[in-house]
């Protein structure tokens, strides 16, 4: 079928979801090799093409707009699609002499996996690295069906089947914008928290089960988002708080797009862990890969 015209090159889109990653033009360029006014000139040419602005910018960075963080969403699984695409193509090319398949929440695939990939591409040329963006629940049922060579999960929880070593750190934290009634209030209760209609990750997302195992009986939430990148924006659309990553908002908390709000004894800590199979084991690239995101 025809393509749309409104639909962006993969490069633009590539660029595009970096920069929402990264939170600035200039770390974005340094990623791509490219220039901040050619960045900048690239996400200009992408929202003419969209008729959507998909940045507000600022002197202290960028951040998606709410309609931006949904494109941004979409444009992230195109390019895991892509990126599919063209590990197949090669295989059947036969320029490559090993394929991994790595299945990695929204969370761990946005922030940690991209600096992962770059080294394995640099360590192992000839390995074509293909990574899908799911939720903890779908990564794990897909490392448990053979489909994924190796997964990164953020629940709690390791399914039966499964083996598992710890990657990283992390900690949710409670954000609203600066206009907000609790960016200026003290701490809140856990009870108002469960009270409080929440922007929230997707039902099986690790962010949400962590949470939901936490703080039982929370309200349903005021709406339901597949990225921590749409999640920020909504956030600031909406006025409304959310429980996210931390790695996920630390540029917007250090800038003041966003504000912690601290919740009466209650943490958040959780262990990001790898997980594979206990039949099949680890070898090969994939424990390469392991090696890396370990390190």
């Amino acid at each position: 079928m025809p393509l749309s015209p409104r639909v962006p090159e993969l490069a633009a889109l590539d660029v595009l979801v970096s920069v929402a990653r990264l939170g600035s033009m200039g770390a974005a360029g340094r990623e791509h090799g490219l220039s901040q006014q050619a960045v900048s000139a690239r996400i200009r040419s992408a929202e003419r093409l969209l008729g959507i602005r998909v940045f507000d910018r600022a002197t202290t960075g960028v951040t998606p707009t709410y309609e931006g963080g949904l494109v941004l969403e979409w444009a992230a699984g195109t390019l895991a699609a892509a990126e599919e695409l063209a590990s197949g193509i090669s295989a059947l090319r036969g320029e490559r002499e090993a394929n991994l398949t790595v299945a990695a929440s929204m969370t761990i695939a946005e922030y940690l996996v991209p600096g992962w990939t770059v080294t394995m591409r640099r360590k192992n040329p000839t390995v074509v690295t293909s990574v899908r963006l799911l939720n903890s629940t779908d990564v794990a049922a897909q490392v448990l069906a053979g489909e994924a060579d190796l997964g990164f999960v953020e629940g709690p929880d390791v399914p039966a089947g499964l083996h598992a070593r710890e990657v990283a750190r992390d900690e949710l934290v409670v954000v609203v914008p600066p206009g907000h009634p609790w960016a200026s209030a003290a701490p809140i209760t856990p009870i108002e928290l469960a009270r409080t209609p929440l922007i929230q990750r997707e039902f099986g997302s690790g962010t949400r089960n962590t949470l939901e195992n936490a703080v039982p009986g929370c309200v349903n939430p005021l709406l339901e988002l597949t990225s921590c990148t749409a999640v920020k924006a909504a956030v600031v659309a909406g006025n409304a708080p959310a429980v996210v990553s931390s790695l996920a908002v630390a540029a917007d908390l250090t800038d003041g797009r966003l504000v912690s709000v601290e919740v009466q004894g209650l943490r958040l800590p959780r262990r990001l862990l790898a997980v594979w199979s206990a039949d099949r084991g680890l070898r090969g690239p994939a424990r390469d890969f392991l090696d890396i995101a370990a390190g």
